[in-house]
């Protein structure tokens, strides 16, 4: 690996610094208010089932206007895409906290909301991923991304905790216009930001750019082969290790608070595999990415075989941060690779590929425990992670270095 970038060269790019503050500033306040929803729900005596409405009104737009987001952001361009993307989550969040402040309010009220704040989301990922490199030089790219990495996992850590002594100390609704507040900071950084990527041109049909953007897509075997592996352990490893670890933790860890620290360390290690990261350039990005995701197996299969919670901890950490390396250099293979009229859409291919079947391993689970037990389930998901990665390793299109695609 080479060595030559420093480290935090990339926060002294102006542009990228600028759209970092008012993302990490975005970040925070989404982190804080799914909570403070989740607690506005019960405190007004819903129950699981009004509560599972309310946070799958978030997600399922969120999949179903991803790969309409990639097409709108190639487009109409990144920066106006994200621009309405905060705009709109700026408006759901006020919403949110001035129905919250006359109690609650009706279910319906609250689902239009919720749903309208993740068809914004969907619309701001992809326009996301096609943005940052208008932002970093080449050589910075890859610290760009991890960075960004880097600030999702520790605000995923704080967030939770500063949302839940705010909610307790001024209420749901001041979290959430915090939050309205966070997306205004954000929009406000995007403004100051280069302005349209290109002149306006005559555009195919919609379901045009769409076939366009998926012959881009599976045009490229590692592309579609990561985005693959991803989903798939989704649906066999990380799924079910969401559902029965806090299962596991009950029965013999000594509870949530024993399930809260494994998961902050999964974070921790986030957070130190981003920065470990950075000013590092490897000359097999996709083989490196792909190696570190055997840390991915091992909570699951500290869990299944009934090993003692350091050991489950240390799992976690090492999974935590072979996630950051292999986020951060899949995406910046995509981003040197894919040229920039297609990039949000091939951006929201993988992006839908990887997440598609996460809700089926979530919802699974559960029952396929019942027959053959917790530990056979997070059993097979380590097993299945260590053979998918094997098999992963085995194809030239991982091994081999990526050929050289200066960007425009």
């Amino acid at each position: 690996m080479s060595l030559d970038i420093r480290p935090a060269a990339v926060l002294r790019e102006r542009h990228f610094r600028l759209f970092f503050t008012g993302y990490v500033t975005s970040l925070l306040g989404s982190s804080m208010a799914s909570i403070a929803l989740s607690f506005a729900v019960l405190r007004a005596g819903g129950g699981g089932p009004e509560l599972g409405l309310v946070l799958s009104a978030r997600i399922v737009p969120l999949v179903l206007v991803l790969l309409a987001g990639g097409v709108v952001s190639d487009r109409l361009g990144s920066r106006q895409v994200m621009l309405a993307a905060d705009a709109l989550r700026c408006l759901t969040q006020a919403g949110l906290a001035l129905a919250l402040l006359g109690g609650m309010p009706g279910l319906g009220t609250l689902l239009v909301l919720v749903a309208l704040w993740g068809a914004a989301e969907a619309l701001f990922t992809p326009a996301l991923e096609a943005y940052v490199p208008r932002m970093a030089r080449d050589e910075s790219l890859s610290d760009a991304n991890a960075l960004l990495g880097v600030a999702r996992s520790a605000t995923a850590v704080a967030g939770p905790a500063l949302a839940g002594v705010l909610t307790a100390a001024a209420g749901p609704s001041c979290v959430l216009a915090l939050d309205a507040a966070s997306y205004a900071v954000s929009a406000a950084a995007l403004a100051l930001l280069p302005g349209p990527e290109r002149k306006a041109a005559a555009r195919a049909p919609f379901l045009a750019e769409l076939r366009e953007g998926w012959a881009e897509f599976r045009s490229r075997t590692w592309l579609w082969v990561t985005t693959a592996h991803v989903c798939l352990f989704n649906l066999f490893v990380w799924g079910p290790l969401l559902v029965l670890g806090p299962v596991v933790a009950e029965r013999r860890l000594g509870g949530a608070a024993s399930w809260g620290l494994v998961m902050a360390l999964y974070g921790a290690g986030a957070m130190a595999g981003g920065l470990a990261v950075l000013g590092r350039r490897p000359r097999r990005p996709l083989l490196v990415a792909t190696s570190a995701t055997v840390g991915w197996s091992l909570p699951s299969a500290a869990l299944a075989t009934g090993q003692p919670l350091p050991w489950i901890c240390a799992g976690a950490l090492a999974a935590g941060a072979g996630s950051a390396v292999c986020g951060t250099l899949y995406a910046t293979a995509t981003q040197r690779q894919v040229a920039p009229g297609t990039l949000a859409r091939v951006s929201a291919y993988g992006a839908f590929g990887a997440f598609a079947l996460g809700p089926v391993g979530l919802a699974a689970a559960g029952p396929l425990s019942v027959f053959v037990g917790t530990s056979g389930v997070l059993g097979f998901g380590a097993l299945w992670q260590l053979a998918a990665v094997a098999v992963m390793l085995s194809l030239p299109a991982i091994r081999g270095a990526l050929p050289s695609a200066p960007r425009p």
